[in-house]
């Protein structure tokens, strides 16, 4: 019987984020997984018995267990990266680099544009990336008239919470009038104003233009997104609102990715429980379960993900006493929530909250309490994802209930500054991401992105060095710093512990054996080098069971 073929990959550095082997030369592959770590020499026990060939295409270069993005949202999101684009920053789309849009007016300027050259006059115009704190004065109905009162608008916030229409898309999308739904704004006088606020409001008003959606993303969007997961060094990725418009075809094209060679990445799904609810009603842990049965090696489907506040950026964050510095408080979430959560918790399934304020961590903690009281369970691994503005009580009390938090460290660096003065005030801003606290707790967390629904980059790397400096967008001012957390911990919440909270330990996030063989290939150590450098450090790509993938640039 001839022998099996085993690949050694051989390195300058192996950091395997396994404490009892943390450091090696080279890791031996088997059918895709990890057979062994060490020296050529330790490693002879296993490879006498197979056919051997060495790789050393990286042995000037880091090796490190494939990052894991624990929070992003790729099908919907693909979609709107294809979109005409108003934000901000530069950003990547699948046709190349977007230009920033600085201003309200450069955005109704730009619509213009679009809608002189839309031959096609009852074609709506549909735009994403709109960002309230840093382009100035909110969009409205009144706003976007001004680009056309008979083609309809719509604009897309860049953190899909919100969504802007002009009078014809009102129309278009039947939004009622005479709605008592707070999340459907109105002016003054009891008029909308164009503006709708969370994921059922902002899905209803999409309903005329999803087919734009499902064109410019699906299948080719979900290559896209993996080309920039992969040039960030990231093997899998966990999508956090798994079918939010279209079920069934967010599942083909994720099952077509999945199973073909070329694509780099596996994928984690989490459905939306309020989804769930309102369409399957006491059938919805049935569909879960169902769905479950068509998992495989880079395809899985786990966990219900609720919303207890609005987003971060776009100032729907729920927050205690005293509030925003206008006054207000923020958005609440999903109506009746611990309701909508206990099926599927009774049900035995991990429970993903997106809580981005003080109050929103509250609500969600006692969810959480009272879930534990009704229906007790251990290692429920509940994940309080964002987890932006906390104190360190809520750690505590995390801690206490068995939970998990998966933080989006990024808006350190990206928010803190702006925020100081616009809308949350110093004393929030400044604490963003307390996770020294967390530590201190004994809490396992993670760094997540949201990439590409907030305002900041999928770059785990830029996470890391933004844990460990806490430097602001300024590039010089350190934001509570006795809230940093070394670079080992820092490195582990994009491994080996981001694994931990999607109940994927067993198979990433570090390498050892048994594991799949999934790294990401880097040019620098990021223990040796500068941690205010850790985020320049060079990716040429990954691995991901044994094949590599060199990043290719947009």
């Amino acid at each position: 019987m001839p022998k099996k073929k085993v690949t050694v990959f051989t390195a300058r550095t192996v950091r395997t984020m396994d404490p009892g082997r943390p450091v090696v030369d080279a890791v031996a592959v088997l059918d895709g997984k990890v057979l062994s770590t060490g020296t050529m020499e330790s490693m002879q026990p296993w490879l006498a018995h197979y056919d051997v060939t060495v790789d050393d295409r990286f042995k000037d270069k880091v090796i490190m267990p494939g990052f894991i993005e624990p929070h992003s949202h790729c099908w919907m999101s693909a979609g709107f990266m294809a979109l005409p684009f108003v934000g901000p920053l530069a950003w990547p789309s699948p046709t190349g680099m977007n230009q920033p849009l600085e201003t309200v007016d450069a955005i109704v300027d730009y619509l213009k544009e679009l809608d002189a050259k839309e031959k096609d006059p009852k074609k709506p115009i549909f735009a994403w990336g709109y960002d309230a704190a840093k382009q100035g004065a909110p969009l409205d109905r009144k706003i976007l008239d001004k680009v056309s009162t008979t083609r309809p608008v719509y604009i897309l916030a860049w953190a899909p919470h919100f969504i802007y229409l002009n009078t014809p898309a009102l129309a278009l999308s039947k939004v009622p009038t005479d709605s008592k739904d707070p999340h459907i704004q109105k002016y003054d006088d009891g008029s909308l104003n164009g503006v709708l606020a969370e994921p059922q409001a902002v899905t209803m008003a999409m309903t005329p233009v999803l087919g734009q959606l499902a064109e410019a993303g699906g299948l080719k969007g979900l290559y896209f997104l993996a080309g920039v997961a992969n040039r960030a060094g990231v093997t899998t990725v966990a999508d956090l609102a798994f079918g939010a418009l279209d079920w069934n075809a967010e599942l083909k094209d994720h099952q077509d990715a999945t199973s073909a060679a070329d694509f780099p990445l596996r994928i984690r799904l989490t459905p939306i429980g309020l989804s769930l609810l309102a369409k399957h009603g006491d059938k919805a842990v049935d569909v879960v379960k169902d769905t479950q049965k068509l998992q495989t090696d880079r395809l899985f489907i786990d966990a219900i993900k609720f919303w207890s506040d609005g987003s971060y950026p776009l100032l729907g964050s729920l927050v205690n006493f005293p509030g925003y510095l206008d006054g207000s408080q923020g958005q609440h979430g999903d109506a009746n929530m611990l309701e909508a959560m206990k099926p599927f918790w009774k049900a035995g399934y991990q429970i993903h909250t997106h809580a981005n304020g003080d109050m929103a961590i509250d609500i969600t903690l006692d969810a959480l309490a009272e879930l534990q009281k009704e229906h007790p369970r251990f290692d429920h691994r509940f994940s309080v994802e964002h987890y932006s503005m906390s104190n360190p009580m809520q750690a505590r009390r995390l801690k206490a209930l068995g939970g998990v938090a998966s933080v989006n460290v990024y808006f350190i660096h990206y928010r803190s500054l702006l925020h100081r003065t616009h809308a949350y005030g110093p004393d929030r801003a400044e604490t963003v991401a307390r996770l020294s606290s967390l530590e201190r707790e004994g809490v396992t967390f993670a760094f997540h992105s949201d990439y590409p629904q907030v305002v900041v980059p999928m770059l785990p790397l830029s996470a890391v060095a933004g844990a460990v400096t806490r430097i602001a967008e300024d590039g010089k001012t350190v934001i509570a710093p006795d809230e940093a957390i070394g670079v080992e911990r820092a490195l582990r919440a994009i491994t080996i512990d981001a694994a931990y909270i999607l109940g994927l330990e067993n198979k990433i996030g570090s390498l050892e054996q048994g594991k799949f063989a999934d790294f990401t290939i880097l040019e620098e150590d990021p223990f040796e080098v500068d941690p205010v450098k850790i985020e320049k450090i060079r990716i040429w790509g990954t691995v991901l069971g044994g094949k590599p993938f060199q990043a290719k640039p947009i």
